[in-house]
């Protein structure tokens, strides 16, 4: 029996047949590249932490920079601990978590720094970004913020160097010992705690100063700032964290 090319059987088979054949190629090459995709991506991150400690990117080799220069850790128990299991590339889960990760490292000016990371929510879509802070803990040094989606020449401007380097030099905590540092309105900035948000982008500007805010508060017992701890009575004695601190 001669096949009826023309018939919708033989049109439906022949799509759910390349359909297949189309699906499992994409699989395949999906997986054989995963592997690379995934180093990519690590060596990304990796670039940002760096741009936040002052490196350019775009002109070293990222790889060996950061094997040189950082130190990947974990926050616990109110001491920092070597991280050495698979390198993050995501934060902002392990933040809610309770994994506070601090890179330890040294700026492109040869400063002692820490990093923290940092994550938040734009007008379109998430921020994220990094935070170097001083060895005192109480001045940034340098920053990096990104975006998912913001709209371009506008929101997105936050990813650009202009905008970040406003923060460097910047005290992290007012009298109070709580942060205090963030972001106005485009060309309202008065106090030393405060920088230019993007003109007419002002919720995504309003988006960086909250994910600053609530991301260094996250890391408030690490870097010692009032919050750290809880009011007490005159005679009882401060956690041993902030005894540190004081210590220093």
């Amino acid at each position: 029996m001669k096949l009826n090319t023309n018939g919708n059987v033989y049109t439906f088979c022949y799509a759910a047949v390349m359909v297949i054949i189309v699906a499992f190629l994409l699989a395949f090459v999906a997986s054989a590249l995963k592997e690379t995709q995934d180093a990519n991506v690590a060596n990304d991150t990796k670039g940002q932490i760096l741009s936040a400690l002052g490196y350019d990117k775009a002109t070293i080799d990222v790889a060996k920079v950061y094997e040189e220069k950082v130190k990947d850790n974990l926050f616990e128990a109110g001491e920092l601990k070597p991280y050495e299991e698979k390198f993050n590339t995501t934060y902002g889960s392990l933040i809610k978590e309770g994994k506070l990760h601090v890179f330890t490292g040294t700026t492109a000016n040869g400063e002692p720094a820490y990093v923290l990371p940092v994550v938040g929510r734009g007008l379109w879509g998430g921020l994220w970004g990094y935070i170097a802070v001083n060895e005192a803990k109480d001045k940034v040094l340098g920053t990096y913020f990104y975006h998912e989606s913001e709209t371009a020449g506008l929101g997105a401007r936050i990813g650009e160097k202009w905008f970040q380097d406003q923060f460097i030099g910047k005290p992290i905590f007012g009298e109070d010992g709580n942060v205090a540092l963030t972001v106005t309105k485009a060309g309202a900035a008065q106090s030393e705690f405060e920088v230019d948000g993007v003109t007419g982008a002002t919720l995504t500007s309003n988006g960086v100063a909250a994910m600053v805010k609530d991301g260094l508060t996250a890391y408030k017992e690490f870097l010692g700032g009032a919050a750290a701890c809880e009011p007490v009575e005159e005679e009882a004695e401060c956690p041993n964290v902030c005894e540190e601190d004081v210590k220093q």
